[in-house]
């Protein structure tokens, strides 16, 4: 069995004479929790109604566990589960109410498959409450217990926590990691909270204009733009001694970056001593999420 559960190619979006989404391309792989990213106008929540079959791509490939959502659309929407900005619920019913009323709509759904899926999202102390006395961490849960209700193979989440508190968004990062890690669900999330992305993605895609910027993990695109911090008296000598060393030297106030080079950075401060600069401070600077996400999309906001 293949561990691609989620396959984009080349899937392109025109609307009238504006191409929205241009050639996007990215794969998610089983048990694992995929960021997706982009500044307001980049194509993201297209990109997702177009995943989940609300609207047609112009053109490209979208494959769910291997099934084309162009040719076998059913087979394909029976491994998804998705909730698209909020979860829509019947706030007047109960939690278990509600989750009857949607396992209609899919076919083999019996009270045991939704008693499962309560225990799973930990509702079972509350299921039978009305929704109208859910909080809004409850609603979101109640809401992925509907998304899961077919076990699907792949979860998409549109801003899962938003509008959460931070022991909200703690809990719902740490479900989703449960999901993922020990339910073998490929999860993607998308999200303006960088640093929650970066606490919970295994991997990120960053799209801009329509287009993929980059698709990596994590770990490796922090890493890729690590840096070291100087400070430097007299500063100007120091940076031109480092930019000989370097060739990449960047001025921050009194702050100088250079990248990070392990077996080089000993080598370099010791010729700034040798041409009497003095090296007042020295560290390491690994960059967040949100340092990637402006440096790759020009200084774009996050949607």
């Amino acid at each position: 069995m293949s561990d691609i559960t989620l396959s984009v190619q080349g899937l392109r979006k025109v609307i009238g004479k504006r191409e929205i989404i241009q050639s996007l391309s990215f794969e998610l792989k089983r048990g694992e929790v995929f960021g997706f990213l982009g500044p307001n106008g980049a194509g993201k929540t297209t990109t997702i109604r177009m995943l989940v079959g609300l609207i047609k791509p112009t053109a490209g490939k979208i494959e769910v566990c291997g099934y084309d959502i162009h040719k076998n659309f059913s087979e394909a929407m029976s491994n998804l589960g998705c909730i698209v900005e909020n979860p829509e619920l019947y706030s007047y019913l109960s939690g278990w109410s509600n989750l009857q009323y949607f396992a209609r709509m899919v076919k083999g759904i019996d009270d045991a498959r939704i008693k499962e899926v309560v225990a799973l999202v930990g509702l079972s102390a509350r299921i039978h409450d009305k929704v109208k006395t859910y909080s809004l961490g409850m609603r979101q849960r109640l809401g992925i217990a509907q998304a899961l209700l077919g076990n699907p193979k792949v979860l998409i989440l549109d801003e899962p926590t938003n509008g959460l508190d931070p022991s909200g968004i703690r809990e719902m990062r740490e479900f989703i990691r449960f999901l993922a890690e020990q339910q073998g669900l490929s999860v993607l999330v998308s999200s303006h909270l960088l640093s929650e992305i970066q606490l919970m993605c295994d991997r990120v895609a960053i799209i801009a204009k329509g287009q993929v910027v980059r698709v990596d993990t994590v770990h490796n695109l922090l890493v890729e733009q690590e840096r070291v911090s100087w400070r430097l008296s007299p500063q100007a000598q120091g940076v031109q001694v480092l930019q000989q060393l370097t060739g990449a030297v960047e001025t921050r106030g009194d702050i100088v970056l250079t990248p990070y080079v392990e077996n080089e950075i000993g080598r370099w401060n010791q010729a700034l001593v040798e041409a009497g600069v003095t090296v007042t401070e020295l560290s390491r600077k690994l960059p967040s999420l949100e340092d990637l996400f402006i440096e790759l999309t020009g200084g774009q906001g996050i949607d």
